[in-house]
């Protein structure tokens, strides 16, 4: 087949030089004749021929007469690139120059008065040279067209295709100004982020633009269509700050406003304070177990690839043990976090004695009770110091006050009291921070992820750097409860390091709409391959001295290879937004330009508030409030150890262990 094609396309050529040729030749015969007549190079047949083709006017015009036999000659050129490197614009110009005057102003020889037979040499001559020079000069100019069609080295050409140019908003949308190249021209286009419920993952290294072109308007946006959230904002208060202006730029407008709260443990006077152990939201001791895992995967990221093992296990079991026992005296009253440090620390004779009094925490301590009762006490500091240790890394002052009572719960999606909870972190402190974080997140998306609740959005910013195992369960059944997760990674193989490779990748594929900008690793391949290949059209040159051919050919190819992706510019982002079964996009994936809403930018910076004050704090309030909790447990222990000496059942439950024994 691509025989046949060069074999016709140089037919056509062979034709087109021919009639260009025929022109020239019938030129010469017809304005020289008398010298062709007086050389008796003339034929009967043949001047009848020539007189016909006269009587058109084609002949008797000599600028249209040449003109054509160039044309003619120029196409036979056309596609081949034979002639076109090593040649400067400027000696091409003087080609162009000195062949048309040859060519075209040779012209002026017919009228001198000479020997018609020396004139009409001449004639021919010089007009011969002017069109060999400009046959020449065509051949360039064909061979570098071709050349330059062919110096597309990045293939941005063949690797554009078309996108969604129209708006399409929705009640939960989020919808993005954008631009994007369509082959040789830059079109408008919009990012219709429709599916807000089926998940959503924004990837991309710093400096790439997540916050900028796609955290800011979803906050934004969603708040403005009554929604309700909660914002991760892992550099505080940058989120945070975003968040709070849209709240009290839309408020007016929204039928049911979601009041605001801020978590930080930097500036105490900016903070609300909530307990992630809410005895009210703690129905079974599984809750109490989920709690424990949290907050000690969290702190020893390590652990997460060792679940199973004795001591993690243990190290789980017995602050599971503790926080129940919290959570079952006095119905909850100092079922906190920092209550939980504080029993934990309490030396082995009357925390254990205190824990074994009650029969559901019994089943959990009998292996840390009879290793401390037959003295192996290396067995025992393995088991318990891993979890003592980790935990006593949160005992701060700031921390304890944070965590050691509720301004509010944490059902930010509740019909009758809607809210939009920002929760800052600090990158110097992402360890500490981002331990007790992940409890406020797991603690908070068990409780919202059910039916008959207000719609809200989760923005977690940095997602890796918080611990939450849970978050596929939610991508696959937040939909059902009107829940946008949105998470920001930089790129998976930080998510990996962080979660393991078989977690980190559910996560990963789990979300409808990705949206990705420069990336390194594992990342722009995964991309470009959920992206997937489109056709286009590949074009080879084979060029010798004499000749050359082209051949074409079209296969499937990546839309946007993994090379491109990590090469990408701050604001240039592709991906695939999902669609529903009664609003299907045919065009889900993209490659554009993110362009910016520069009037909301600037709004933001001239009338922007910072955070509110939430309360001022006097000079001992805060130790105070450490010592209180410390207190607090000792009071626990002695009232609950005297409760069991008047009993005569629990009181056989006391152990005495002297430290000389241990």
């Amino acid at each position: 087949m691509q025989l046949q094609h060069e074999r016709d396309f140089r037919e056509v050529r062979w034709l087109a030089a021919s009639i260009s040729i025929f022109i020239l030749l019938t030129h010469y015969y017809y304005s020289c004749y008398q010298a062709f007549e007086s050389w008796h190079f003339t034929s009967a047949g043949l001047y009848k021929l020539v007189r016909n083709l006269s009587h058109g006017g084609l002949f008797q015009k000599v600028f249209l007469c040449k003109v054509l036999s160039i044309l003619f000659i120029s196409m036979t050129h056309l596609g081949v690139a034979v002639g076109g490197r090593g040649v400067s614009r400027l000696r091409l110009l003087f080609y162009l120059v000195s062949g048309s005057c040859l060519y075209f102003m040779g012209s002026w020889l017919l009228y001198l008065e000479w020997d018609i037979s020396r004139l009409a040499i001449i004639y021919i001559v010089v007009t011969t040279i002017g069109w060999l020079i400009l046959y020449r000069s065509t051949a360039i100019i064909a061979g570098s067209i071709s050349l330059v069609v062919a110096k597309d080295v990045f293939n941005k050409f063949n690797e554009s295709f078309p996108q969604q140019e129209d708006l399409s908003k929705s009640p939960f949308s989020v919808n993005i100004r954008a631009k994007y190249r369509f082959r040789n021209s830059v079109r408008d286009s919009w990012l219709n982020i429709r599916e807000v419920f089926k998940g959503s993952i924004i990837l991309g290294l710093p400096g790439s633009g997540k916050t900028r072109y796609f955290f800011r308007p979803i906050i934004n946006q969603l708040i403005e269509k009554e929604f309700c959230g909660m914002v991760f904002d892992f550099k505080f208060d940058d989120l945070s700050r975003l968040a709070y202006n849209a709240l009290k730029k839309h408020e007016k407008n929204l039928t049911s406003p979601p009041a605001f709260y801020v978590i930080n443990f930097e500036d105490l006077s900016r903070t609300h304070r909530c307990n992630p152990l809410d005895p009210e939201a703690m129905h079974d001791i599984s809750d109490a177990l989920e709690s424990a895992k949290i907050i000690l995967l969290a702190i020893n990221r390590q652990w997460i690839q060792r679940q199973g093992e004795f001591f993690v296990e243990s190290a789980i079991s017995f602050i599971t043990a503790n926080i129940w026992f919290l959570r079952k005296y006095e119905d909850g009253k100092y079922c906190t976090l920092p209550h939980l440090i504080e029993l934990i620390q309490s030396d082995y004779n009357r925390l254990f004695s205190v824990l074994r009094s009650f029969p559901e925490i019994s089943t959990l301590i009998n292996t840390f009770v009879s290793a401390f009762l037959s003295d192996t006490m290396d067995q025992l500091e393995g088991q318990v110091a891993s979890a003592r240790i980790a935990l006593s890394s949160l005992a701060s002052p700031n921390l304890y006050y944070v965590l050691g009572a509720s301004d509010f719960t944490l059902d930010i999606n509740n019909p009758a009291d809607p809210k939009l909870v920002c929760m800052g972190s600090n990158p110097q402190k992402q360890m500490l921070y981002g331990a007790v974080l992940s409890l406020y997140i797991s603690r908070m998306i068990k409780i919202i992820n059910k039916k008959g609740q207000r719609p809200c959005f989760l923005v977690m910013d940095e997602y890796p750097t918080i611990y939450f195992p849970g978050m596929d369960t939610l991508l696959a059944t937040g939909r059902q409860h009107m829940i946008a997760p949105f998470l920001g990674v930089q790129q998976i193989d930080q998510l990996r390091k962080e979660y393991g490779r078989e977690h980190a990748d559910v996560i990963f594929n789990l979300p409808a709409n990705i949206m990705a900008s420069m990336s390194n690793g594992d990342t722009d391949k995964l991309v470009s391959e959920r992206i997937g290949r489109i056709i286009q059209p590949h074009k080879s040159f084979s060029i010798n001295s004499r000749d050359s051919s082209t051949s074409q050919s079209e296969h499937l190819d990546y839309a946007i290879p993994a090379s491109k992706i990590s090469t990408f510019s701050s604001g240039e982002f592709v991906g695939i937004v999902a669609d529903s079964p009664d609003e299907k996009v045919s065009l889900k994936a993209f490659h554009c330009e993110i362009q910016p809403d520069l009037e909301m930018e600037k709004d933001y910076q001239e009338n922007s508030v910072d955070l509110p004050i939430i309360r001022t704090l006097g000079r001992y309030e805060i130790e105070d409030n450490f010592n209180q909790i410390k207190a607090d447990i000792q009071k626990i222990l002695t009232k609950q150890m005297e409760r069991m000496a008047k009993s005569p059942v629990l009181s056989k439950l006391i152990i005495n262990k002297s430290a000389d024994r241990r």
